[in-house]
Order: structure tokens, then sequence, then C-alpha cells
């Protein structure tokens, strides 16, 4: 059972209370406006629904004009993908077939020949059983790139983080010759079958995955012959599943990169992606993903662990200000009751405790978890505590020694005791 709703306090201290001076005119940085066009064009894309009925007429003769072809060229041959027969006519099949011709800007021809492609590579691949494989790569799960979650929209999301490789024997280990960069690419091939078998394949359903890629300490030279193979096998046979790319910690030269290579880009692909430099991981991710399906690495609350255990518990996001401390207080706490809690703020770099305040005039308050600086790269904070009498916790968190704006989330859970 859950105690009564907490309330917040927000302390102004003497730094808010200090008018503030104007602003200095500033130039921004060639870097920062990159960042920030990058990111505004994110807002722009608008996932499609692939109703047929939407479709303009032009492209629904494109659509028939791909069945037809397919059927001339197929017959009765299996033509499935992901286990749905692509000559079925049915709503499933349309999503397929309408992922190509989007790939392909409803050329008819050019579609039939990607689909063709793939069609043949997944045959020789033998894509529809890798799912079911082992590998070898269990150092790598839950590391490297893996499945986590889903973001406020209902898509899976896929994360990836290439920076253990920076390490030479990691990488000898798995990319040290032809034959261990094909099982590496098979294993990520794998990764990516398992978030698309969590796709619906039907109009209005989620069709598609995000994709969370972390630049940290990526050893890009090193990983240059590894991404290419991985680019090259995602756009030939996966076109449009993905909704977004985000790109968090990003290094200053990955802008630049990006304005050399913009033009070479369609809008639409543009407007997927999403750029976060360094230290804006949670603020960035919050927008797209609940605190509770963020991994704790990245700011919030979500564990490996707790995918086992059904969907997580909600949790409130709130914002701490420059110069702000706040008190979270959770009333209705009974004498015997367990509360267990998980607070995180992005990029900690401030002061976190934890109190008990007991409704017990004159009783005294106890410091359940003293005052203490959170690092940056602390990561949730999870805790339990069983009072002996009513009263209420306090969690406090104190950013009054910077003037950035945080995000931060928490959730709790107050459970009864058994004892009569």
């Amino acid at each position: 059972m859950e105690a009564s709703s907490p309330m917040f306090l927000q302390q102004k201290t003497p730094l808010q209370e200090l008018p503030e001076a104007s602003p200095k005119p500033y130039k921004k940085s060639f870097v920062t406006t990159l960042m920030e066009a990058a990111t505004l064009r994110s807002t722009s894309f608008k996932e499609d629904t692939y109703f047929v009925s939407h479709l303009k007429s032009s492209e629904r003769k494109a659509l028939q004009e791909l069945k037809d072809k397919l059927m001339a060229s197929y017959g009765s041959e299996d033509c499935s993908m992901w286990g749905i027969p692509l000559l079925g006519g049915n709503d499933k099949a349309d999503v397929i077939l309408l992922k190509f011709l989007r790939a392909r800007d409803f050329r008819v021809n050019d579609s039939f020949h990607m689909l063709d492609k793939c069609l043949t590579w997944r045959r020789e691949f033998g894509a529809d059983g890798v799912v079911e494989e082992d590998l070898g790569f269990k150092e790598l799960e839950g590391l490297v790139a893996y499945m986590h979650g889903y973001d406020r929209e209902g898509h899976p999301v896929c994360y990836n983080a290439y920076g253990v490789f920076r390490d030479k024997d990691m990488y000898e280990r798995i990319f040290g010759d032809e034959e261990k960069l094909k099982k590496f690419l098979r294993w990520r091939v794998q990764v990516l079958e398992r978030g698309i078998n969590l796709l619906h394949f039907k109009p209005g359903g989620v069709n598609s995955i995000i994709q969370v890629t972390d630049l940290k300490d990526m050893p890009k030279r090193e990983l240059r012959v590894a991404s290419n193979h991985i680019l090259s096998l995602f756009q030939d046979n996966y076109p449009e599943m993905v909704a977004r790319k985000i790109f968090i910690n990003v290094p200053w030269y990955f802008s630049v990169l990006y304005s050399m290579f913009s033009p070479f880009l369609t809008q639409r692909t543009k407007s997927k992606f999403v750029i976060s430099k360094e230290g804006n991981a949670a603020e960035t991710l919050y927008k797209f993903i609940r605190p509770e399906d963020v991994p704790i690495q990245y700011g919030g609350l979500s564990r490996p662990s707790d995918l086992q255990n059904g969907p997580p518990k909600p949790a409130s996001e709130f914002t701490i200000k420059g110069g702000e401390k706040v008190n979270i207080q959770i009333e209705g706490i009974e004498g015997g009751a367990t509360i267990t809690w998980d607070i995180v703020v992005g990029g900690w770099d401030l002061e976190y405790s934890a109190e008990f305040v007991p409704n017990e005039e004159g009783s005294y308050a106890i410091a359940v978890e003293k005052p203490r600086k959170m690092s940056s790269s602390d990561e949730a904070v999870h805790n339990s505590f069983t009072p002996r009498e009513a009263g209420k916790m306090i969690l406090s968190v104190d950013n009054t020694a910077s003037r950035k704006k945080k995000v931060a989330a928490y959730r709790y859970i107050v459970r009864k005791s058994t004892l009569v």
C-alpha cells in the first residue's frame, strides 16, 4: 500500500534572492549551433501509420505494382519476413512492403530490387533462426548492444555503446580476424531481430524501434570496418525500422562530421536524429523515454534485473533549478511499515540526504542517509527503511551550489507490517 502523495518543498536561497544581472550578449559556438540545429530537426519527424487509406493515389498504385512484381517473381514460393507472408494480402504484409517503398521513395523497380536482395540475404544468412542461436557473447549482452524497455510511445529501445572496445584486449578478442568480425555481425543482427520481434506490424501500431547510441570513449578508427558493415547490413535489409536515432555523450568532432555529411542526408533521415552532448544524457532521454525505463547508467531508474519482473513501477519526474533545494515529503507512513524508494538526478553533482520525521511531538528526526555529495557518475539511489513509529520520510536534493537546472525522478512504495 502506498502512502499519500508526497509534498514538494522548494527552498529559495540567497543565490536566488539576489537580483539577476542582465545576461551578457554572446555568440553561439559553431558546435553549439550544430547541436541545436540537429535537435530541433528531430521534432519534425512524424512516424508513418501505414494505413493504406491514408496513402496518396500514386502511392497506393505503387504498392499494388510492387505486389504484382513480387507475385510474378515468386509465385507459389515461400516469400515471408518475420513470419509474415508478403503475398498474403493482409495489413501486416502491407506494412513491410511500404517500408521498402518508402526507403526508395516509392520507385517500384528500385523497391522490388531492394526487397528481392533482402529476401535472398535473409535466406542465406539464416536471419529467421538467428534469435535462438547461442553465439557466445555473454560478456557483451547488456553492455554493447541490447534491447531495454520502451519509449513513451511504446517503441522498443535498442542501446548501443562501443566504448568498451578502447581496451585493446577486448578489441582483439571480438574483432581480431575476419571470422570473429563475422560472428560479431551475426550477434548484432540477433540483437536487432529481437527488437523487431516486439513490433506489431499493423497500421497504427508500433512498427519501428528507437535507437540510442552512446559515443563516449568510442574508438572510431578501430571500429570503422565493423561500423561500415553494420550500417550496410541495416540499411540494405531493415528499411524504415528505426523511428528515431538518439546520440548521447557526443564529442565535439561528431558535430563537425555531421555538418559535413548533413547535405547528403535526406530531410526525412535528418528529422530522425537527436544529438546530445556529453553530460546531458538523462535530460535528453527523458524527453522520449520515461525515467523508469531509462538504464541507471544514463540517469534513469531501470536496472537489468527489473525487466524480469514485469512492467516497471512508474516514477514521478521533477526538475531542480539552479540555486534550489527540493524536499520530497512522503507522509502517512505507519510504525512498522517499510518504505522503499528510488531516486536519481541526471548528472547528480549535488547533495542528497534522507531523514525520517516521527509524528509524535518531541521525537527526534532520524538521519536515514546522511547528506552526501553525489558525483555525476553516480547511479540511482535504492534504499528502504522501517520506522518504529508513524511519521514521514523526507528526501532532499540540494542544488544550491549550481546554476544549472537538472532533471530528476523518484518512486516509492510503502508496505504495511504483517505482524499483528
